[in-house]
């Protein structure tokens, strides 16, 4: 869970997962073009790459290589997880409750 929250930690990684969200299986070409235009950040493909290792060993993306590219997808099971550990007695609160 701390490689999560590491990972979240990073303003330049939390776009890249929003970029993902937007539009999954991208490539390192197309992440790092959507981050010059609509987020004006102007970091190499080397630094991009560097934070996609970052989200792919916290679970938050899953890579697949197809010929000579690959392609990255968002995973949100890591952040299901941290949800459920700290929601899980509100909702049953408001189960309870709503009895």
């Amino acid at each position: 869970m701390a490689d999560v929250f590491k990972a979240l930690a990073d303003p330049t990684r939390r776009a890249i997962l929003d970029e993902l969200s937007e539009r999954s299986g991208q490539t390192l070409f197309e992440i790092c073009s959507r981050l010059a235009t609509k987020h004006r950040l102007a970091s190499s493909r080397q630094a991009i790459s560097q934070h996609l290792d970052i989200l792919e060993r916290a679970g938050l993306i899953t890579c697949q290589r197809r010929g000579r590219h690959k392609f990255h997808k968002l995973d949100t099971r890591p952040l299901e997880r941290i949800v459920d550990r700290w929601l899980r007695e509100i909702r049953k609160e408001a189960t309870c409750a709503s009895r």
